[in-house]
């Protein structure tokens, strides 16, 4: 049976929830098993492996909830995690056929409150569909319903203008404590991967306060080069803590990405918290350019994940993977940060941030 739909007018907001930090204690993080062969030509085998090593990291200290598309699935992920070492007692299995793999921007989108001296946490339905791009997303767009029957969660029908608001979570970040992150590349063009047409920054802002319970909005500009969901901010932008954000850096006045990103650079002077104060800024720097069949590939070292037990970076096999990996090394003082091969994981156009969906403690 399905969940009934919330009334409009009870956003998360207005009930008292917000979406937590990714760094804040985890539940447990779902992904998807990886099967749109297109996605990764003639390498779906290896990104099946390379999921096997991203869920025994994350599995040493939460749940993994792990969509598959059938009971023949299952049994196949199984054989997988288990040739690799991973705890199969620390993965929960899912059967919910997906499009693609991509949980961060289709999967549930958490948001929390106190009450009294417990948390509850409900789920968003931002309507995915696809980046407004391709036309494969009707199963990827029914995850975060599945996610709420699953775990018996609230769930909230996002609307704005009186129509489905359509967000996803690449597209945003959060310090948890009222401030988020986005560009206008990504939300508000009127030219190319249009979300909600007619929609213009007040009403797009309001949406954002009202069903992440957000305070504080900051716009970057462009994002990355060969990124196809056109701009999101993960492979830009990052917050490694409450007052702390690291922003990708291109030093060489040729690449493509010299000039969006020092322009992102010359915004971020700009930014306060939701406090008031200036946060810190910290630079990563880009890995070489990547590409494949003649497209630039969305290589960066932004798109990293913070699971409870580790923090897991996208590595290029590039002299730049050490100076990141060190950089964030310094930034996460509480828990380890270890590299996850993505050369071959990043020809889908996205790597570890782009694949998780953390659900909060």
């Amino acid at each position: 049976m399905a969940l009934p739909r919330i009334a409009a007018l009870e956003t998360p907001a207005s009930l008292g929830y917000s979406m937590p930090a990714e760094w804040e204690t985890h539940e447990a993080t779902w992904l998807a098993r990886p099967n749109h062969p297109s996605d990764w030509p003639d390498k779906l085998d290896t990104i099946r492996w390379v999921y096997t090593e991203i869920i025994r990291k994350i599995t040493r200290g939460e749940i993994v909830r792990l969509m598959v598309n059938s009971a023949v699935e299952e049994k196949k992920a199984r054989r997988y995690l288990g040739r690799a070492g991973v705890n199969l007692r620390q993965v929960e299995f899912v059967v919910h056929p997906t499009n693609r793999s991509w949980t961060r921007d289709s999967g549930p989108v958490f948001v929390r409150r106190a009450t009294g001296a417990k948390l509850e946490t409900a789920i968003v339905h931002f309507h995915f569909n696809g980046w407004a791009k391709y036309r494969d997303w009707q199963k990827d767009r029914r995850v975060p319903e599945t996610a709420a029957r699953v775990l018996h969660k609230r769930l909230f029908d996002a609307q704005a203008e009186g129509r489905a608001f359509i967000l996803e979570g690449g597209g945003i970040e959060v310090n948890g404590r009222g401030t988020l992150l986005t560009t206008e590349e990504c939300y508000l063009s009127r030219r190319k991967q249009i979300r909600n047409p007619g929609l213009g920054r007040n009403q797009f802002e309001t949406a954002l306060r009202e069903y992440l319970g957000v305070s504080n909005i900051f716009w970057l500009g462009n994002g990355i080069a060969g990124d196809d969901t056109h701009g999101h901010v993960d492979d830009l932008c990052r917050f490694v803590n409450a007052r702390t954000l690291v922003l990708m850096q291109e030093n060489n006045p040729k690449d493509v990405n010299y000039r969006p990103l020092r322009e992102n650079w010359e915004r971020i002077p700009d930014l306060r918290l939701e406090d008031g104060s200036k946060p810190e800024v910290v630079a990563l720097p880009m890995p070489q350019p990547l590409f494949f069949d003649g497209y630039r590939l969305p290589a960066s070292y932004a798109n990293f994940y913070i699971s409870n037990a580790v923090v897991i970076v996208p590595t290029f096999n590039d002299p730049n993977d050490r100076i990141a990996l060190g950089i964030l090394a310094e930034l996460f003082q509480d828990r380890p940060v270890a590299g996850i091969h993505a050369v071959d994981l990043v020809l889908g156009f996205g790597t570890l941030h782009c694949l998780t969906q953390p659900q909060p403690a």
